[in-house]
């Protein structure tokens, strides 16, 4: 069953939502790691209530976690933005997200190392954001969310031996989420603005996303390990005004 169980955090609305369902449907057993409770429509699905912010209360419920319910399979998905211009930007921002961004990811691949190990495979992924190649007002977000970059890349080498594949996944703009809508609510000008100017001409959804997680989380795909994948609908490629 291990190859079969996926920890995922932030799986209580948006993309991880939408990641639990289509996980479910194929099977797989999902543990959820979010303040909120993720939705629970098959019994596949179990919640663990944690702040990810709180580096002590992550690191005991990844620890416990994996005593009874290791994966092999990762998903990092929790994230916030703290949207600020740069005079407003203060300590507690950085340390914040760094502990969520990255803090988080690290405790929660380092509680599953040894059920790795003992499966023979693994799959990491980390859910970035487009924000990495420059966004106003994102300093404490985008920087966190770069430092993710580096911490497959180097995961993809350290894990390599143990057939452990790292990998990133950075989001555009994806509606349907609590925090694309909270700064371009539905049906707002703003949002239809956005939509307008993404080289695709739509704004994502979260299925764009979770269909990039599960082709990282499978199996067969064990030859693609330090990369980043843009599921931007083309934002990456140029400017973009939040």
């Amino acid at each position: 069953m291990s190859g079969q169980r996926v920890w995922l955090t932030g799986a209580s609305s948006g993309i991880g939502a939408r990641l639990v369902e289509m996980l479910a449907e194929q099977g797989s057993e999902v543990i959820c790691f979010s303040r909120r409770p993720a939705a629970a429509g098959s019994a596949m699905v179990k919640s663990i209530a944690v702040d990810l912010a709180d580096p002590k209360a992550t690191r005991q419920a990844f620890e416990e976690a994996a005593l009874s319910l290791p994966a092999n399979r990762l998903v990092h998905n929790a994230g916030a933005i703290r949207e600020r211009p740069l005079p407003e930007v203060t300590q507690g921002d950085m340390d914040a997200l760094a502990r969520l961004h990255m803090g988080a990811a690290v405790a929660m691949a380092q509680a599953n190392l040894d059920c790795m190990r003992e499966a023979g495979w693994g799959r990491i992924v980390l859910m970035s954001s487009r924000a990495v190649v420059g966004l106003a007002k994102r300093t404490a977000y985008a920087s966190t969310k770069a430092g993710m970059l580096g911490l497959a890349r180097t995961w993809a080498l350290e894990l390599a031996p143990l057939k452990v594949t790292a990998n990133v996944i950075l989001p555009g703009p994806i509606a349907e989420t609590e925090m694309f809508d909270d700064i371009a609510p539905p049906g707002s000008r703003r949002a239809a603005q956005l939509a307008a100017s993404i080289p695709i001409g739509r704004l994502g959804r979260p299925g764009d996303v979770a269909r990039a997680a599960l082709f990282f989380l499978d199996r067969a795909n064990g030859y693609v390990t330090g990369q980043a994948l843009y599921v931007c609908g083309g934002t990456s490629a140029g400017s973009l005004t939040l």
